[in-house]
């Protein structure tokens, strides 16, 4: 069904494999439209609990397609790129997790795609970097913004100024993922922690991801009014119910999907 990625569903997971190996798994249009057709099947099938997203290869993804990218006008270029941001947003916005599988090179619009995610998971032959500024340009899919959220705003500027490359471990250091594992492991790493989360209350889990996203954008204390409103959300609903009376009954919860 689609040309640059690979999609499958087992035992509550969805998986995305970015296949543009020839390409480094390149980001173009056609990934771009390919992914968001892709998000909004994850959005509504309720088998998919997780969603981990990896590349296929040597690569995570090496940036955007240059080629492509060099052949468009500046309305072409915003066109793009505003696709790039609909992309980025919607796997932000939708409320099962994405983590991020970075098995190699995750550079310029590779790095903005797994900080779209709600967390990485790194292959210890993972690179990461925003070049942009060495082909005249700066990132377009969310770098300038997500970047310094994760690291601050000072190995930001650093990152994105110098556009050098750094190493999985480096990225760790400075927090920018969560864990580096050998790279034989690192599906299988991911796999886990997915099944962890499965374990947990599908509407909870949701409602924390869009909590704590809406959180980081605004000041304390309306993150504490928001917070009070998904809480209140989650008290109502039927994994409450299940979650607390399993805990009382000393024995394991059975959450429905939805």
């Amino acid at each position: 069904m689609y040309e640059t990625i690979k999609y499958e569903v087992k035992d509550g997971i969805g998986y995305i494999t970015i296949s543009r190996p020839k390409a480094m798994n390149a980001i173009n249009n056609q990934v771009l439209d390919e992914l968001y057709d892709v998000c909004t099947k994850i959005e509504k099938d309720d088998e998919v609990r997780v969603v981990i997203l990896t590349g296929e290869g040597k690569a995570f993804v090496a940036g955007a397609d240059i080629a492509e990218m060099n052949s468009l006008d500046s309305i072409g270029g915003r066109n793009m790129i505003a696709k790039g941001h609909r992309v980025m947003n919607y796997i932000e916005s939708i409320e099962k997790p994405f983590i991020a599988a970075v098995n190699g090179f995750a550079l310029g619009g590779g790095c903005e795609l797994s900080m779209a995610c709600d967390f990485r998971i790194a292959s210890e032959k993972a690179k990461f970097g925003q070049p942009e500024v060495g082909l005249g340009i700066i990132p377009g899919f969310g770098g300038t913004i997500r970047l310094a959220r994760l690291v601050g705003k000072g190995m930001a500027n650093y990152l994105l100024m110098t556009a050098d490359m750094i190493d999985s471990a480096e990225a760790y250091r400075i927090g920018l993922v969560e864990k580096v594992v050998a790279p034989e492991e690192l599906i299988a790493t991911c796999e886990g922690i997915a099944q962890k989360i499965i374990k947990n209350a599908p509407i909870a889990v949701g409602v924390a991801k869009t909590a704590l996203n809406k959180a980081f954008d605004i000041d304390i204390h309306t993150a504490s009014v928001l917070e009070v409103e998904a809480f209140t959300s989650t008290f109502g609903s039927q994994d409450k119910t299940e979650g607390m009376t399993a805990f009382l009954e000393k024995r394991k919860p059975e959450f429905k999907n939805r």
